[in-house]
């Protein structure tokens, strides 16, 4: 049932994490997670079917962005995870230039800086993307030691799924990709 199209390092960056129905942890709980870096040191994702009650507006204005109006204003912002909350995160198709982008992938981006929001809001920058307060953080061999745990699948990304799917559908979407219904998966683990 797992995915294996795991890099050829064994690590999961530009995998899809789904947390396994069983997750207890709150912060966790039927998420989708981009795993944006995943090296010997550890791992960073950005989980994307968590709106905060937030819109894009009230980022641009705690940044003192001008944004005109329409529909950017009122485009809702993800809880990218439990770390660092007040920290941004742009996920993106590739393109454009811009001063601290980590190249996830040949098509998809994360960008930290400022200057990706200032197009967003002149209308110059990415068309396809998705913005995070915070992030998930695993510490070297603990996503690992997860994924043995059976907290969590794999699978690889499908740019649809960040970038046209509705939040609340990306969870159930994520499980098709491995051909598996999470909502038919018992929520109780055991050993056989």
């Amino acid at each position: 049932m797992r995915s294996r199209t795991i890099s050829d390092s064994g690590y999961l960056t530009n995998q899809l994490l789904i947390a396994m129905p069983a997750m207890g942890d709150p912060n966790f709980a039927q998420t989708v997670a981009l795993v944006c870096d995943h090296n010997s040191r550890g791992a960073l994702g950005l989980i994307l079917n968590k709106p905060l009650p937030m819109r894009m507006g009230e980022v641009f204005e705690q940044l003192e962005i001008a944004l005109a109006g329409g529909p950017l204003r009122e485009r809702q912002v993800l809880r990218g995870g439990p770390m660092q909350t007040d920290r941004g995160f742009v996920v993106h198709r590739a393109g454009g230039e811009w001063d601290s982008t980590l190249k996830v992938s040949d098509v998809i981006h994360v960008t930290t800086s400022r200057d990706i929001l200032a197009a967003m809001a002149r209308g110059q920058g990415p068309e396809d993307a998705v913005v995070a307060l915070g992030y998930a953080g695993w510490d070297g061999g603990q996503l690992e030691d997860e994924i043995r745990a059976n907290a969590w699948l794999n699978a690889p990304v499908d740019p649809d799924l960040i970038f046209e799917l509705p939040f609340e559908s990306r969870w159930q979407a994520a499980g098709r990709l491995l051909g598996v219904e999470l909502s038919r998966i018992s929520p109780i683990s055991g050993n056989a």
